[in-house]
C-alpha cells in the first residue's frame, strides 16, 4: 500500500519562508536525530535476545545529519574496537554453513517494529519545533 501526498512541496517552500532555512534544518535534524534514538533503543532491544559479549549491541553508532544524494540522512551503523560491522550482515542473512543464525532478520525486525515510535518522534519534535 502506498500514499500519494500532494502539496507537500509547497508546503515545505511556505515553512522556509516563515521560518528561514536555518530553522527548518535544525529543526528537521532534532526530528531525524529523536526519530534515529527510537530505532536504536528498539535495534538494542533486538539484539539483547542473542548476545553473546554485547559487542554488537555497544558497537551501534549514528552519525550526524548529512546531506546524501540531495536528502537529510542519519546512518546507524557499527564503530568500535571490536569491528563488529564485518559480522552484522552476516548475522543478518546468514552463510551457507549457518543459514539461520540466531540473530538472524534482527535490523530487518527491529525496523519493523519501531515504524510506529519512529513517527510518533518525528511528529513530536516536528510539532515542538513549529
Amino acid at each position: 500500500m502506498s500514499v500519494k501526498i500532494k502539496g507537500l512541496k509547497k508546503l515545505q517552500n511556505e515553512l522556509e519562508k516563515k521560518l528561514g532555512q536555518q530553522a527548518m534544518q535544525r529543526i528537521s535534524d532534532k526530528a531525524l536525530m529523536d526519530a534515529a534514538n527510537e530505532f536504536v533503543k528498539v535495534l538494542k532491544q533486538e539484539f539483547e535476545s542473542f548476545k553473546a559479549t554485547g559487542a554488537s549491541i555497544d558497537e551501534i553508532t549514528i552519525t550526524g545529519p548529512l546531506w546524501e544524494n540531495g536528502v537529510r540522512t542519519i546512518k546507524v551503523h557499527w564503530r568500535g574496537p571490536d569491528g563488529r560491522y564485518r559480522i552484522i550482515h552476516l548475522n543478518e542473512w546468514g552463510t551457507i554453513n549457518n543459514p539461520s543464525p540466531r540473530g538472524k532478520g534482527a535490523v530487518a525486525r527491529a525496523l519493523k517494529n519501531s515504524e510506529k515510535a519512529y513517527r510518533d518522534a518525528v511528529k513530536k519534535s516536528l510539532q515542538g519545533g513549529l
